[in-house]
């Protein structure tokens, strides 16, 4: 340990222990009761909280320009009154009893304090944010961060540090199946951010139409709509959705489709291969582009992993992933990897809006993928994930024998089939029992005529804390 390092850290621990800075304004009658008059209005207005830290005596005499003994009467009297505390090692603090006054008419109001969320939430969507790796992730950036040329903390690449999209090509081809020169991906603020993108350049292109799945987030419709985009929905069945009626009369004039080929979302089954293929065969003939969702195909439990559709047709295929599902959507991390042609254009698009995403949150993500990080993680969050949907399926089996469970070989969420006519209630029953739930028709498209009633529930939402708590609330719902 260097006498520098330990002076740098004593000056650190000083400083730590300073408290919160405080604009004070000292009026009349003495420099002593000027300044405790307006500690105490600042108690009083709730500008300063209970509970709040000052400034020692020492360091808030020298901000106002006053004898130290002046700031220490003060802080002294106003202990006495009962507006501060004093503690040996504490320093002196605003009283916890200390309570702002009540604003005066005309006053504007503080805004209410927020309802209660639930209890528990079985939303899909979200991974299990408690099992966020942050050790692991805080050895990566530390690295990533220390070797990082200093040119990395400018205005980078519009497509994202060349780090990153060239370990996420290896990564993708690896275990996706994806073909992915770090020339032909652009790094996004996640998968809307990417879709955005997508939606500007189709209209550039003059494309008017984008086919869907007949069930989604409409979210993701939403933000094609705003594009100026037309969404006709492919009819979908047990194989997936019906890819062959991309070359009907009834889906003229589209020039892309936004499929989730390895895992339907929410519908849960992987795309039949012979779809697969009428997918490319249609984007081959008509010039069109699919835009391949593989939002969560890390993790797959009872059969083979199917490899990402891009893999058949480079040139026809947009393939976006991310790491919202499997790290964490607060990460905004995502990529696309581009046919050769869509690249500069996509890149531009991005430039107009959004320059370059994150570099250190980049690097970091080059650093944990590279190291092996990142492959751990996904392995253990897919036990964990098969252990939760075991349970799920057993307590389904034992508590409510008559409900059928689909979609549950990959993925985090699953399907529930209810009795007919019941969805809306058991959704309103678990919002009654503090339970976050979410029913089939959700995510159906405006045009899709409802076919059955359902419950599409995210095993992967809770934290494992929660998570038994959760299963109860579901069970005790259901019909």
């Amino acid at each position: 340990m260097t006498d520098e390092w330990a002076t740098s850290k004593a000056a650190e621990a000083t400083e730590a222990t300073i408290g919160a800075d405080l604009h004070i304004e000292l009026r009349g009658s003495g420099l002593r009761m000027g300044l405790m008059d307006a500690l105490r209005d600042a108690v009083r207005t709730g500008r300063l909280a209970p509970g709040t830290r000052l400034p020692s005596s020492r360091t808030l005499a020298a901000d106002l320009g006053l004898a130290r003994n002046t700031v220490a009467d003060a802080y002294a009297e106003l202990v006495a009154e009962g507006w501060l505390t004093a503690r040996q090692g504490s320093g002196t603090r605003v009283a916890r009893r200390a309570t702002p006054r009540k604003p005066s008419p005309g006053a504007p109001r503080a805004a209410r304090p927020a309802r209660p969320g639930p209890t528990y939430s079985l939303m899909a969507g979200s991974p299990d944010l408690g099992s966020f790796p942050r050790a692991e992730w805080l050895k990566a950036a530390r690295r990533a961060l220390t070797a990082a040329p200093n040119e990395a903390f400018g205005y980078s690449d519009t497509r994202g540090r060349i780090e990153l999209r060239t370990v996420l090509a290896d990564y993708l081809a690896r275990v996706r199946g994806v073909y992915a020169d770090p020339d032909r991906i652009v790094v996004c603020s996640g998968y809307v951010h990417g879709l955005m993108l997508l939606a500007t350049v189709l209209r550039r292109r003059r494309v008017r139409q984008v086919a869907v799945e007949s069930y989604g987030l409409d979210l993701h419709w939403q933000r094609l709509k705003d594009a100026g985009l037309r969404l006709p929905a492919l009819p979908f069945d047990e194989r997936g959705t019906r890819t062959e009626e991309l070359a009907g009369p009834g889906m003229k004039g589209v020039g892309a489709v936004l499929l989730t080929p390895a895992h339907q979302f929410p519908m849960g089954v992987a795309l039949h291969p012979d779809r697969r293929a009428a997918a490319v065969d249609w984007a081959r003939s008509a010039g069109g582009l699919i835009l391949e969702d593989d939002y969560d195909g890390e993790f797959r439990y009872d059969r083979q992993p199917v490899g990402a559709l891009q893999g058949l047709d480079p040139d026809r295929v947009v393939y976006l992933g991310t790491a919202s599902k499997s790290l964490a959507p607060g990460l905004r991390l995502g990529w696309m990897v581009l046919p050769e042609g869509l690249v500069t254009e996509v890149a531009a698009a991005k430039g107009e809006t959004d320059w370059a995403s994150g570099t250190p949150d980049q690097l970091t993500l080059a650093e944990f993928i590279a190291s092996g990080a990142y492959d751990r993680h996904v392995r253990s969050m897919r036990l964990r994930y098969r252990r939760r949907r075991d349970q799920l399926v057993e307590a389904l089996a034992e508590r409510a024998p008559d409900i059928r469970v689909s979609g549950i070989a990959a993925g985090m969420h699953a399907v529930l089939e209810l009795p007919p006519g019941t969805e809306r209630t058991v959704v309103q029953a678990a919002a009654w029992q503090g339970l976050a739930l979410e029913g089939l028709s959700s995510f159906r498209h405006p045009s899709t005529p409802p076919a059955r009633d359902a419950l599409v529930v995210g095993y992967g939402t809770p934290p494992d804390s929660a998570w038994s708590g959760a299963l109860d609330a579901l069970c005790r719902v259901l019909p």
